[in-house]
């Protein structure tokens, strides 16, 4: 397990040090801010949605370790997904992480690094930031807080 724990924080902190997407994307259809006052990450997410694809996605803005890695990692998987896919990820990843709830839905994949932070209740809106601005840009809605 402590193999297992060391290899996820190495996943977290490379994300965190050369995030993936990472910068404006000219072309988007779509962007939302978000916002964690509670430890004050901040981030604006755009998306570029092509038919019922995301064709593209890229944030920027600053915050903690985990708030940089969940919105890197998540940029990652999304490419590629039909928005109602990406929706039923963002209630999976936010069901593991804030209730420990495996469930159905699409596998997590990468964003199981993440899992741990539901053992420390403050870190859990660092993670889930990213996810709840993308559901505002998905919804076309302007800002998203964790508040």
């Amino acid at each position: 397990m402590a193999d297992l724990r060391a290899l996820y924080q190495e996943v977290i902190f490379d994300h965190n040090r050369n995030p993936r997407n990472f910068g404006r994307l000219a072309d988007a259809t779509s962007q939302a801010d978000g916002n964690n006052p509670l430890c004050g990450d901040r981030l604006r997410l755009y998306l570029k949605v092509e038919g019922d694809i995301i064709a593209d996605v890229r944030f920027e803005g600053s915050g903690c370790a985990i708030s940089t890695a969940s919105a890197s990692l998540m940029t990652e998987r999304l490419k590629g997904m039909t928005v109602a896919d990406a929706e039923a990820l963002f209630r999976k990843f936010h069901a593991v992480v804030t209730e420990g709830k495996e469930g159905e839905g699409p596998e997590l994949g990468k964003l199981s690094v993440l899992t741990g932070v539901r053992d420390y209740p403050a870190r859990v809106k660092c993670a889930t930031l990213a996810w709840h601005t993308l559901e505002a840009a998905l919804h076309h809605q302007a800002a998203a807080s964790t508040e």
